[in-house]
């Protein structure tokens, strides 16, 4: 939503495809995200309904359809691997250039998936092959393509080969126009703070388990859905280390309230876990926001967070996986407050290079490439 709304902040009309979801009230996108309605946007939820498999079938029909008979489209842009090997199968005459979007590498996820998800299992051997095959047919024919991290992008070469029209663009952020750094103050109960999903792979268990070494600190934890069972899981955990009243659990919010509940905090925290792909290739969005918010990070010390941050020069990064070594990071930040600006201070500055409107202008200078290729060739 941030990448599209960005894109048609330069006036270029843009059409974001979602599959709602029914089993939640409807919310206004725009509202949800703290967004200024922007004519040139279109958010069309496409209503499915059934089983997930049911819906899956449904929204990628409708895709097809709709690119296919609907609309003139200069250019697709999905981060759906699933969309994105669908649409590459059908004449390039009938569809406009379709460029894909990276987040991850589905075969590694799926074969981790047991420690990804709350109650998941490991993909099949069959199902493996079949996203390897997916993988390996979208980076090969997609007109262009991003990986959001230098380490899936050099994974992604290693396995198919180079390609041309392939580039690094990492997650954003949205800077506002007018923002001031504020120098961390000292604390007699210093506060911590984690914003996002409570997945096992996101770590959110490892800072549980960091504060029986950490006195005095508390600990608010922003996300979480109801229906899932990670939730539970925590405030469980935390019941058993007998932490669960230094701990605050916000459930999930509107993203408008999210700054206001970073800004609250003395310290950041992002403890991802190095669980097969995802720690090596997810580039996190927390993790710009955490920049952005001036406040100090300690984050796992994992290949996708290295390429953002450094030890001890934006941030303080700890072994993952490990709630002592995690609350000795922790303690290096609260016990001094001048390191802790500096290192603030440097992830402020260095945010303003990851706006979603630079990514925007990255993400458009690729399309008008991409677009232009095509006219040449017909």
């Amino acid at each position: 939503m941030e990448a599209c709304h960005a894109a048609a902040s330069f006036g270029h009309d843009v059409t974001l495809l979602v599959r709602a979801d029914t089993r939640r009230p409807s919310r206004d996108p725009f509202d949800f995200y703290d967004l200024s309605p922007i004519e040139t946007l279109h958010v069309c939820q496409v209503q499915v309904w059934g089983t997930h498999q049911m819906r899956r079938v449904g929204y990628l029909l409708h895709v097809i359809f709709r690119v296919i008979a609907c609309e003139d489209y200069d250019a697709i842009l999905t981060r759906d691997l699933g969309v994105a090997s669908i649409l590459l199968r059908l004449p390039s005459s009938k569809i406009p250039p379709v460029i894909y979007e990276s987040h991850n590498f589905d075969p590694l996820v799926a074969e981790s998936l047991s420690s990804v998800v709350s109650g998941g299992r490991a993909a099949s051997e069959a199902k493996r092959r079949r996203l390897l095959a997916r993988e390996e047919r979208v980076w090969c024919q997609a007109d262009g393509y991003i990986s959001t991290t230098q380490g899936l992008y050099t994974e992604l070469i290693k396995r198919f080969g180079h390609r041309q029209r392939a580039v690094v663009i990492p997650n954003g952020v949205r800077i506002p126009a007018e923002r001031a750094f504020v120098s961390p103050k000292e604390s007699s109960d210093p506060l911590l703070v984690y914003a996002g999903h409570l997945y096992p792979w996101k770590g959110v268990d490892v800072i549980v388990h960091s504060l029986q070494f950490l006195s005095k600190v508390r600990l608010v934890i922003v996300g979480g859905v109801p229906s899932e069972d990670d939730l539970g899981r925590l405030q469980e955990l935390a019941r058993a280390l007998g932490v669960q009243k230094r701990i605050t659990f916000t459930g999930l919010v509107p993203r408008k309230r999210v700054p206001s509940l970073l800004a609250d905090g003395d310290v950041l925290v992002l403890p991802t876990l190095a669980v097969g792909s995802l720690g090596n290739y997810t580039s996190p969005l927390k993790l710009f926001e955490y920049m952005a918010s001036g406040k100090p990070i300690v984050a796992s010390n994992i290949p996708a967070i290295r390429e953002v941050l450094t030890d001890e020069h934006n941030a303080v990064l700890v072994e993952p996986g490990d709630g002592e070594a995690l609350g000795r990071g922790i303690k290096r930040v609260i016990s001094d407050q001048g390191f802790a600006g500096r290192i603030a201070r440097r992830a402020f500055d260095e945010a303003t290079n990851y706006s979603w409107s630079q990514r925007a202008e990255q993400v458009m200078d690729l399309l008008t490439a991409v677009v232009q290729d095509r006219h040449r060739q017909n």
